[in-house]
């Protein structure tokens, strides 16, 4: 366990769903049908995802998010409780809990239904203000802006620092919109279509710089296979990605990096080794089926050091 006078090590604030995964040769056209080859169900949504990652990779995480009262929230209760995660933050409703279909096909490649459900409801006023004062940083993921804004505020009250992944939905409200939240994040983190949805930037080293003059100590835009790139005041630049030999399933895979470079800097890396491990911790997740199917630490390691032409 990290050394710290805090008992808890990230918290998470964002969505909890429900995974349903079918894996499938190819994806059918109208009126087709494609035999699924596999499927599984299981917790998701980005709070969940990177809750659990944190714990899977050595670190102590809590969750502030909102399920219902039903079979999907139960099997996101079982799950993480499972996995370590401090639950107190879970905020239950009458309505039901959210979910997300996910269909792969044999590339790799993904497609989605959402349904939110409640986990767009948590409102500013239910942020757990005891496990935010416990805890060393926050990560907020694709959450609406009014329950986002007090999160954070709540967050630096208790001296915590805090990273940001808007998703595609709030990074098309763009730049002006999101002023006011950037103004207090520490660390944001999103890809290259997010990048250029928030900024109309589509060189995305513009679009880091853009966003970081908003207050930002910190940009990152993930670039999948390319790897990803930094604009931070330490460090500037691409670092590439690692390759596997199979991609199984790339949902979770920004997660996973959340997860990665959160954990990694907590532990005092430098910002590109932070990256490096994020990368990797990316790698090893999509050999796997499942959103938060994040390797352990150890893992992250001896494949890092298994590559070390890398560097």
């Amino acid at each position: 366990m990290m050394n710290s006078s805090k008992s808890i090590d990230v918290i998470t604030v964002g969505h909890a769903l429900v995974d349903i995964r079918i894996m499938v040769k190819d994806f059918p056209g109208s009126d087709q049908e494609s035999p699924v080859l596999q499927q599984s169900w299981g917790a998701g949504g980005s709070a969940v995802n990177v809750a659990i990652g944190v714990r899977r990779l050595g670190a102590t995480s809590g969750i502030i998010a909102k399920i219902g009262f039903d079979n999907f929230g139960r099997i996101v209760v079982d799950e993480l409780m499972r996995e370590g995660v401090d639950m107190r933050g879970l905020r239950i409703s009458w309505r039901n809990t959210g979910f997300t279909i996910v269909g792969i096909n044999s590339l790799g490649d993904i497609i989605m239904y959402g349904y939110k459900g409640v986990a767009e409801e948590l409102e500013p006023g239910e942020i757990d203000e005891e496990l935010v004062s416990i805890a060393r940083h926050m990560h907020i993921a694709s959450l609406r802006i009014d329950t986002s804004l007090k999160a954070v505020e709540m967050a630096k009250r208790y001296g915590l620092t805090v990273s940001w992944d808007p998703g595609r939905v709030l990074s098309m409200k763009g730049l002006d919109a999101l002023k006011d939240l950037l103004k207090k994040i520490d660390i944001v983190m999103l890809n290259e279509q997010e990048a250029y949805n928030m900024t109309g930037e589509k060189d995305y080293t513009k679009a880091s710089e853009k966003i970081r003059s908003v207050g930002p100590k910190i940009v990152i835009v993930k670039l999948g296979k390319e790897g990803s790139y930094v604009s931070s005041e330490e460090f500037t630049g691409k670092i590439q990605a690692f390759t596997v030999d199979k991609i199984v399933d790339t949902t979770g895979a920004g997660d996973a990096f959340a997860s990665g470079f959160i954990v990694s800097m907590l532990r005092g890396y430098n910002i590109r080794k932070a990256v490096i491990y994020a990368n990797a911790t990316a790698a090893l997740k999509i050999t796997r089926l499942g959103s938060h199917e994040i390797p352990s630490h150890d893992e992250v390691i001896r494949f890092i050091w298994d590559r070390l032409s890398y560097f």
